[in-house]
């Protein structure tokens, strides 16, 4: 008897901690929702982004200027997700940025340098077959919130 208590006791305890996590798991949006994907999650202290593109939301296209027009924009594009998150870019921890050309690593390196105060957060670069809409430059982060 004593061990089916154990049992009923340990069961309870995991399907509430389970539902606690799962409390604890905001979406953010930042426009019209796709359907397809959050532009961000919030849970416990730390914002996950989606990978941004250099799309300008307004006109849904891409700016002239070839990556560093896309860059700029990639990093307006996370300063929107991480202000609505309650974070920032000056509190990104990772980066992963995904190149369509490695060609492209010193000019991007340089562009960037410029975006981060103080020590730049921990990052990934990878060279990609192809990315959505056939983008230059995509850049996902992790945050801690402010």
């Amino acid at each position: 008897m004593k061990r089916l208590i154990l049992v009923v006791v340990a069961i309870v305890s995991l399907s509430g901690y389970a539902e606690a996590q799962t409390s604890k798991r905001k979406v953010v949006q930042t426009g019209t929702p796709n359907g397809i994907f959050s532009p961000a999650i919030v849970v416990g202290d730390l914002v996950f982004t989606s990978g941004q593109i250099g799309l300008d939301p307004k006109t849904g296209q891409f700016p002239a200027g070839g990556i560093e027009a896309q860059l700029e924009q990639v990093f307006r594009n996370l300063t929107a997700v991480l202000e609505a998150s309650g974070s920032s870019i000056d509190h990104v921890v990772k980066a992963t940025v995904f190149l369509a050309d490695m060609n492209d690593y010193n000019t991007m390196n340089e562009l960037y340098r410029k975006k981060f105060k103080g020590d730049p957060p921990a990052r990934s670069t990878v060279q990609v077959a192809r990315l959505p809409r056939d983008a230059r430059i995509e850049i996902e982060v992790v945050a801690v919130l402010k």
